[in-house]
């Protein structure tokens, strides 16, 4: 955290620059929980609390308690070292979903998103088809999609508490009906019943109707100009709502503490807080319900990069894929003495097939999908590779690094576009290992010509994969089958843990000038990679000694030369600072440096909006060139009580810097090892950049990465507006927009989809005027075999006809069946008894359940989450004896503790099917119910010293119940956790 010292100074420096944006914004319409930082330097409410504040706030105390609960003797700063990029990355992506709900032109003025203008009901039904689509996803391993969903029902949900009358009615407790439906419901206020008296003043203290507030009536205040507010209706409220002007005046919002944009500013605090509670029992209730291992994976956390191949198949590829095999074996056994699982995955490819998608994160189940693999035929030389990537894009996480083996150039070249789209989405590098060069007669090579002939390959041929790897910051290497195992090194190097890149740079020059890289105190196990072929090399360290790395053997580094590529490695202990290698080369040069470290980066770029909110709304696809933009940054892995400065290099192609960008403190709240700035960029240049990091501590140490993908400025972008589920049997429309900051002209749309569901991929030609925009559809039909929960990925790319100006979009689709089984499980006490004393350890309580399903599913599971007693699942309704035989259990397994109760309930299951005890897994009971309707009766057994317990009932739909248990007979308290998801193979995936 910077020191209050230069939090201050940095404040005033910000406002410097912010003041006249925030004037234009002052006289827009704004509403909803504040968005993120901007909206705090907008309203000069420092300390309100923003859907970003709130949303990283509880996803993080959430990871911490699943971290310390499965982690043996967790210390503090083990857990916390456990949050890295790809977990604040994972936690952007919810947070960028919760704000695009003030952002997007679907979604902001729809008073159902937002709980606005008393559409209570509305706002309900849309939080519980978000709840059923986040866990939906969550089951089948579909985490972007369920990160998405889940920033959308978090938005909605905290609006309720800042746009309802829910505080002010009192409540201290959050409002469980929203998405519990056998919870208690609030009557609404009816539609032409008064709600508010008029206001004149910016605070609006007792501004509701009597009548209201006596028979406890819930309402929301309307907003704008959306929706005509009745006679005597509450307003939203604040300088940026239209609708304050008419009967009832004023406004109720609690969105910040300025009583400028806030009416009940005074709540606000309130208001958070329990939008606060609601955002984290939203997330406990998930982590009971996906378990804890699935809730981790959701938000990447100890997830280390993912190993991911695209495999040529073809008769000439046995080297190659024996190479891959021996090296994944490698980074198998590396990764198990550090007890480390990764995600897995294999795309195999040839002519005219590609696929499936091998994806396990079981180390054996990828070994054994490599060792399937069989070279086997040929054919025409260009094969089916862009297919085959696609997939790997689709179902790699972000973050990662895909490694194509193949000898062959695409067939596909059609797919370009939506490999570069997914690509720069999901910032994952796309790697080549080429065992053909045009410029080599080998054999294999003469072999391919001879399977066509005799006819001579294009030298261009491999363009395509050139693009890719330098547009993604992968790398592009020609090399022979003699080298291919020794080259895929690189493999092992880049999926290493906590891998940072310092340098990255590509050129055509035959004499590369001295170049320069930094290495600070935080990284270690340095390693080079430059492809191409060098003539000299020459490695100079931060204390002035050089070693000509192709002629001597020396102290700074260790060279390794294979076809294509130099693997260098620095020798420890590596010198802190700047680094030079002077190198000439012949042709194209690709240069990459990388390191071990903590310390690393993310950002995205941002644009002002101010529709409806005051706030920085991310770009999507690439920024417009020559437009004002702001840079937002987050660095991870630097503490908190660090005294640190960072700004931006833009950096062209061949590493020449093209623009600098200061960067000021967000102010928002900080949180472990992470911080956050933004920098305005006056006028983006029309070049491709990457962006390059640069800092210093209090010590004046200075420290160096770079974003290796390349960003590509334009003129024109895509904007896909509100993404909808799929419908198994049904057609989809998915509505985008087209803006022109250009000249007016012809524009060529194409979609693609990786599931083959899009009714028509293109190209479709429309005309834009200069600085306007065009509204079109794409449609996709879904068969109705589709799977529940699978996800669609869907790449729109636009193209100027006669320009080289282009953009790019992508959503993610879930498949949602129309009828599911919507109840939840009953779960009903038919007797309790107790005897509890004051010497809890010689008594003892019991509840009697009759759980059944009110759905056509039936039972599934039934799981002890809470509580030191047993439960008793019995094959009838139970008789005296054996409600007897459960307290003689009990008081055996109090009299035998030091054996362990599976050991003693061995010889006491004549009566009962089953028992459970906190800790076990789910207990499968659905072969045990002949009907959807049938019920089956347990009792819950404990000591008096644990007064309270919770079980957790599902159906084979997936819908669970929670019964929270206590030992007063008065305080019996059944209550039920409520959701839709259809299950796997007849039960719950647990």
């Amino acid at each position: 955290m910077l020191s209050k010292r230069r939090t201050g100074e940095g404040r005033q420096s910000t406002l410097f620059w912010f003041s006249p944006i925030c004037l234009l914004i002052l006289t827009s319409p704004c509403k909803g929980f504040l968005p993120n930082f901007w909206s705090q330097v907008v309203t000069l409410s420092w300390d309100s609390q923003t859907h970003q504040f709130i949303t990283e706030k509880t996803i993080l105390n959430v990871t911490l308690e699943v971290l310390r609960s499965t982690m043996k003797h967790p210390a503090e700063e083990k857990v916390s070292s456990l949050l890295g990029r790809s977990f604040w990355r994972a936690v952007r992506e919810v947070v960028t979903a919760n704000a695009n709900m003030d952002f997007l032109s679907s979604t902001r003025f729809d008073p159902v998103y937002h709980f606005d203008s008393e559409r209570v009901d509305g706002s309900i039904k849309m939080l519980r088809q978000l709840w059923t689509q986040t866990v939906l996803s969550v089951h089948v391993k579909e985490y972007k999609s369920a990160r998405y969903r889940l920033g959308q029902l978090f938005h909605s949900l905290q609006d309720f508490y800042s746009h309802s009358n829910w505080v002010e009615m009192g409540k201290r407790s959050i409002y469980l009906h929203l998405l519990h439906p056998d919870e208690p419901a609030v009557l609404l206020a009816k539609e032409n019943t008064p709600t508010c008296k008029e206001c004149f003043t910016a605070t609006c203290k007792h501004n509701f109707q009597p009548t209201i507030m006596n028979s406890q009536l819930l309402t929301t205040g309307y907003f704008g100009n959306s929706l005509f507010k009745p006679k005597g209706k509450c307003s939203h409220g604040g300088i940026m709502d239209n609708s304050r002007h008419r009967s009832a005046r004023g406004g109720i919002n609690k969105d910040s503490k300025s009583p400028t944009f806030s009416p009940h500013h005074y709540l606000h605090v309130e208001a958070a807080a329990l939008a606060t509670k609601a955002t984290l029992s939203v997330l406990r209730d998930l982590r009971d319900t996906v378990g804890p291992m699935a809730f981790l994976k959701l938000f990447r956390v100890k997830q280390v990069p993912a190993l991911v191949f695209v495999m040529d198949t073809t008769g000439s590829m046995f080297e190659e894929i024996t190479a891959a095999r021996l090296r994944a074996h490698s980074i198998i056994e590396n990764r198990a003495k550090n007890a480390e699982s990764p995600d897995y995955l294999l795309v195999p490819f040839h002519d005219p097939g590609f696929g499936p998608v091998y994806e396990s994160d079981d180390p054996q189940q990828f070994m054994q999908d490599l060792e399937n693999l069989m070279a086997l035929g040929g054919g025409d030389e260009p094969e089916m590779c862009l297919s085959a990537i696609l997939l790997a894009l689709a179902h790699s996480p972000p973050l990662s690094e895909i490694f194509v083996f193949t000898d062959a150039s695409a067939k596909d070249a059609y797919l370009f576009d939506a490999v570069k789209a997914l690509a720069l989405e999901k910032q994952i590098k796309i790697t080549f290992l080429l065992t053909e060069d045009p410029s080599y007669s080998t054999g294999k090579w003469r072999m391919r010509r001879k399977r066509r002939s005799m006819e001579p390959l294009p030298p261009d041929r491999f363009s395509l994969y050139s693009s890719l790897s330098s547009l993604s910051g992968g790398l592009m290497i020609f090399t022979t089958d003699s080298d291919i195992y020794k080259v895929s090194a690189i493999v092992e190097d880049n999926t290493a843990v906590d891998k940072v890149i310092l340098f990255h740079m590509e050129s055509d020059q035959e004499l590369l000038s001295k170049r320069s890289f930094r290495v600070d105190s935080s990284v270690k196990n340095v390693i080079l990679h430059i492809t191409g072929f060098m003539t000299d090399c020459v490695l100079t360290c931060p204390s002035g000694r050089s070693q000509s790395l192709l002629s001597e053997h020396g102290s700074l580094a260790e060279l390794e030369h294979f076809q294509g590529l130099y693997r260098i490695s620095l020798l420890p202990p590596v010198q802190p600072g700047q680094w030079n290698l002077q190198a000439r080369s012949d042709g194209h040069i690709t240069f990459s440096v990388m390191g071990d470290s903590s310390v690393d980066f993310l950002y995205y770029f941002a644009t002002v909006t101010n529709e409806t909110h005051p706030g920085l709304a991310r770009v999507e696809g690439s920024p417009v060139a020559g437009a004002p933009v702001f840079l937002v940054l987050t660095v991870t892995g630097v503490s908190s009580a660090e005294d640190v400065s960072f700004h931006v290099t833009l950096l062209g192609a061949e590493g020449e810097s093209l623009q600098q960008v200061k960067l000021n403190h967000s102010f928002s709240s900080l949180v472990h090892s992470l911080e956050e700035f933004v920098g305005l960029v006056d006028s983006l240049p029309s070049m491709a950049f990457c962006v390059r990091l640069t800092g210093q501590d209090s010590r004046g140490n200075e420290l160096e990465r770079v974003s290796t993908e390349m960003i590509q400025p334009t003129r024109v972008q895509i904007q896909m507006l509100l993404t909808p589920h799929l419908v198994p049997g049904h057609s989809t429309t998915v509505d985008f927009d087209i803006l022109n900051h250009g000249p007016a002209g012809l524009f060529n749309l194409t979609a693609d989809d990786d599931c083959g569901y899009l009714l028509m991929r293109g190209p479709h030609r429309f005309h834009v005027e200069e600085r306007g925009s065009f509204r079109g559809q794409v449609y996709l039909l879904t068969p109705a075999s589709a799977a529940a929960g699978a996800t669609v990925t869907l790449s729109l790319t636009v193209h100027a006809h006669n320009t080289p100006e282009s953009n790019y979009a992508v959503a993610y689709l879930t498949v949602v069946p129309l009828n599911v089984d919507t109840s939840p499980p009953s779960c009903s006490a038919a007797r309790v008894q107790s005897d509890c004393t004051a010497l809890c350890t010689d008594s003892s309580w019991s509840v009697s359940l009759v759980v059944s399903d009110n759905g056509r599913s039936g039972l599934a599971a039934l799981q002890i989450l809470n509580g030191d007693g047993f439960l008793s699942v019995f094959h009838s309704l139970p008789t005296e004896d054996s409600l007897e035989e459960v307290q003689l259990d009990l008081e055996q397994q109090h009299k035998h503790k030091n054996k362990t109760s599976r050991d003693h309930h061995q010889h006491h299951q004549h009566q009962y099917r089953a028992r459970l005890e906190t800790g076990d897994p789910p207990l499968n009971v659905s072969e045990w119910v002949l009907s959807s309707t049938q019920p089956l009766w347990v009792t819950y057994t404990s000591s008096c010293c644990s007064a309270q317990a919770e079980v957790l009932v599902w159906d084979k739909a997936g819908n669970m119940k929670r019964c929270h248990l206590t030992s007063s007979p008065a305080r019996v308290r059944l209550t039920h956790l409520w959701f839709r998801l259809p299950l796997h193979h007849g039960g719950p995936r647990l």
